[in-house]
């Protein structure tokens, strides 16, 4: 594996500000490649597909490489693959269809871990159909979503399992696995925001045993665009659709009006870009994702590890949760300084962090705004050892 953090910093021209941006979490500075690929999109003559000259075949084909772009990403057909304006759009999209034939007394089981973006959709489904919302709560020492709780959760009644496949706010990477064997005993279905976990791990609809996977291309450096894979495409024709077009098949069916091409031309180049984030990998792009993908996840690793040492040291910090499997996004707080305070002090330092008041998600659960919040940061792919050093250096001023 040859993972060079120097080099993919320099595909990078937002990090010429002089800011260490440890802001990932909201999403990933663009490289220099996918905002040439949107660019040239937009000088290149586009026009709607379905014409027999060159501007409409032109945007017919960007389609479909977007489509086998994101299907080479999460190891699925391209057949199966929705785009659409972001992935809380399109789950709300697929709550709507699926709801269709849910009845008072379904029910649904959400997580404390997830986003809100695939919470909301499946609550508003549920009080428009009268059905019961269950929750799967998160260990309030760990941060850890154990799937033992699932067996009692999900019941004959149930008709879909939503889950994430990693926090943005704590990193807790669940055992997708075990909770979907659950849900496959009451034939639920199984939806996964893996918008987190994207960009550090490689992934796969069926080893994750998920129906339906959701990723963000903003996430990982790409453009403002999202995707709804589902492992049987044939499922889609079974939904109803939401397309203008009366005859629309398999993804168009989840697919409102025209498209933004230049922006899915910027999604297929944030995927060659995460296939070549190793200098190693080779053979075809599915191959060099996950080899590339692979690289990441050790050298994340052992940053994130790093960090969390170093935050640990320091009397003043508590470090939120202790997951055993995790993406690199962490939050924690500060004795006596408000998070508010805390990233005001960071940025004053030329250190991007985020506030989390604890009003809501799975920080009300732990009770964080009783303290004064929390400062949540997450690692990019370009995030080296200085920049880690430079958070912690700022922190323990806080002291």
């Amino acid at each position: 594996m040859a993972f060079d953090v120097a080099r993919v910093r320099g595909l990078f021209p937002a990090l010429g500000d002089g800011w260490v941006h440890l802001d990932a979490p909201a999403g990933m500075q663009v490289p220099e490649q996918v905002a040439t690929a949107v660019s040239t999109a937009l000088r290149a003559p586009v026009s709607g597909p379905g014409g027999i000259f060159p501007a409409s075949q032109r945007a017919e084909a960007i389609v479909d490489a977007a489509r086998r772009a994101v299907a080479d990403l999460v190891g699925a057909d391209p057949a199966g693959v929705v785009l659409g304006p972001s992935s809380a759009v399109l789950l709300q999209r697929l709550a709507d269809a699926l709801s269709e034939g849910w009845f008072l007394g379904d029910e649904v089981v959400v997580s404390r871990l997830d986003h809100p973006g695939n919470i909301a959709p499946w609550q508003r489904a549920a009080q428009r159909t009268g059905s019961v919302v269950r929750w799967a709560e998160v260990d309030i020492e760990t941060c850890e979503l154990p799937a033992w709780q699932y067996d009692e959760l999900v019941t004959p009644k149930c008709k879909l399992v939503a889950v994430t496949a990693a926090s943005g706010s704590v990193g807790t990477r669940p055992d997708l696995r075990k909770i979907a064997e659950v849900a496959r005993r009451t034939d639920a279905l199984v939806v996964v925001d893996a918008s987190s976990a994207a960009p550090f791990v490689p992934l796969d609809i069926t080893s994750m045993d998920a129906d339906v996977v959701a990723v963000s291309a903003n996430n990982w450096g790409g453009p403002p665009v999202g995707a709804l894979v589902f492992r049987d495409p044939s499922m889609l024709d079974l939904l109803p659709s939401v397309a203008v077009e009366p005859g629309a098949r398999g993804p168009e069916r989840l697919e409102l009006g025209p498209h933004a091409y230049p922006l899915l031309a910027g999604l297929v180049a944030s995927v060659e870009y995460l296939a070549g984030l190793d200098d190693a990998a080779v053979g075809p792009r599915r191959e060099r994702v996950l080899t590339s993908l692979g690289s990441v996840k050790a050298y994340q690793a052992g940053l994130l590890a790093n960090l969390i040492n170093e935050l640990r040291s320091l009397r003043h910090v508590m470090v939120i949760g202790d997951a055993m499997r995790r993406v690199p996004a962490l939050a924690f707080t500060v004795a006596g300084v408000k998070a508010t305070d805390g990233v005001e002090h960071l940025s004053e330092r030329g250190v991007c962090a985020f506030a989390d008041s604890g009003q809501h998600g799975v920080f009300s659960v732990l009770g964080v705004g009783e303290v004064g919040g929390a400062i949540r940061v997450g690692l990019a792919h370009y995030t080296n050892a200085a920049e880690v050093d430079e958070l912690v250096r700022a922190v323990a001023e806080l002291a």
